[in-house]
């Protein structure tokens, strides 16, 4: 090592603080970009098929049910419906919570 010249050793000092920066910044960096990825993509299609069976189940109440919500009644499978939804974010909101630790 002795034999290398100042300039030899700073541009492989760079070469390796730049392959070491590479290493612990941009890899991990992918990696979470891909979790990000995969997790919108997820809760997209989650949120529509949630909306899907909301609409299934409001079209459901509204000509299965003969008439039972007629006349007055009409605005209660859109009540039913949101109820549900409402129960089902507050379900998910309640499972998100920090959990007690023991």
């Amino acid at each position: 090592m002795p034999d290398e010249s100042v300039p030899t050793q700073v541009a492989e000092l760079w070469d390796l603080v730049r392959a070491y920066a590479k290493q612990e910044t941009i890899e991990p960096l992918k990696g979470i970009g891909r979790y990000v990825a995969f997790g919108l993509a997820g809760s997209f299609l989650l949120g529509t098929g949630v909306i899907f069976l909301a609409l299934a189940g409001l079209r459901a109440l509204e000509t299965e049910t003969g008439d039972a919500f007629d006349g007055n009644w009409s605005f209660a499978p859109y009540v039913i419906v949101l109820l549900g939804c409402a129960a089902v974010v507050g379900l998910a909101i309640s499972r998100t919570g920090k959990k007690e630790r023991s």
